[in-house]
């Protein structure tokens, strides 16, 4: 896939697509400018949760928290100190890496639903903080009219910065995902045993996806903050987690772009079918049945098989030349 990038078709498709993104605040309205930029703060949350899911196939059921952390870091440095607002952004995915560190180090010592069922308990530790301690966070109402530059505070002005950012961070996903490392977390993914019979430190190299797993989620945490200009508690309950989740199932947790589609399709859901009915959720979960029964490898996945396929096959051209021979 690597050599696949550099290849000019792909070249050019990319810089279609980051073009096409570029030009769209200059004619679209203001709401499909915020929709697109939800829309890029959900798909970098859902690819950081598919680092550690879809590629070390760690059972990571609370990843909001990481995303809520750096919200909320952000929030507080912003309405609590003088601190620069560079500093606050900046803060927001070290201290959720920190945080990814703490609930890792305890939850690497176990395993598969273990794995998921203590973190969930450490993540939902941590919403109860957020949600109670009010003389800090403001509790369940939450922090608002978090004060950021003047540039920020526009649709535009926020759309450029979210897509500059979502950009480097995906490639430094990719990056990784192609590097020494990312090749390690597949092994352990397809069998850690054998990993660990050949000298592979299972449990640090899970910390360590967790960790960056969980400062990719803080850097999406940053966007929402600075989009929003507000959190609240939400942003690190289980539920959102499973939502999470859910997009990286619909898009393909095998594939790389996979949680980008599948971000995509959720925010797109949620708009439009919030419009009818309060039960849009009802919607996604038959969406999400259907998927399970005829596409199990997601969207994505089910797009990369039929290509990989059709690239398979052998040209009709080619087939009677051997026939002829």
């Amino acid at each position: 896939m690597l050599k696949a990038l550099v290849e000019p078709r792909w070249l050019v498709a990319t810089g279609i697509i980051l073009l096409g993104l570029l030009l769209i605040p200059f004619g679209a309205p203001l709401f499909y400018i915020y929709i697109l930029s939800v829309i890029f703060v959900t798909a970098l949350l859902a690819m950081s949760l598919n680092l550690v899911l879809g590629y070390g196939g760690i059972y990571q059921f609370h990843h909001a928290v990481f995303y809520g952390v750096g919200a909320y870091t952000v929030a507080l440095i912003l309405t609590r100190t003088s601190l620069p607002w560079w500093i606050a952004l900046l803060a927001g995915p070290f201290v959720a890496a920190a945080t990814g560190l703490i609930i890792g180090w305890f939850c690497v010592r176990l395993t598969k639903l273990y794995f998921g069922m203590l973190q969930i308990s450490l993540g939902s530790l941590v919403w109860i903080i957020v949600y109670r301690w009010y003389d800090v966070t403001g509790g369940d109402n939450g922090i608002h009219d978090i004060p950021m530059p003047e540039w920020l505070t526009t649709f535009q002005g926020a759309y450029y910065f979210i897509l500059a950012v979502v950009v480097v961070c995906v490639g430094l996903m990719f990056l990784l995902i192609k590097s020494p490392f990312g090749a390690t977390l597949q092994a352990i993914r397809d069998n850690p045993q054998r990993c660990e019979a050949i000298g592979i430190n299972v449990r640090h190299h899970k910390l360590i996806a967790i960790v960056i797993a969980a400062f990719f989620g803080g850097v999406a945490g940053v966007l929402f903050a600075t989009l929003e200009r507000s959190v609240f508690p939400g942003l690190l309950f289980w539920v959102l987690s499973l939502e999470i989740l859910v997009m990286c199932l619909l898009g393909g947790w095998f594939t790389f772009a996979g949680p980008i589609l599948g971000a995509a399709i959720v925010v797109a859901l949620r708009t439009v079918a919030s419009r009818y009915t309060d039960y849009w959720t009802m919607v996604l979960g038959i969406i999400l049945i259907l998927l399970i029964f005829f596409l199990p490898e997601g969207v994505m996945g089910f797009i990369q098989e039929r290509v990989a396929a059709k690239n398979k096959a052998p040209h009709p051209q080619r087939v009677e030349e051997g026939s002829g021979s």
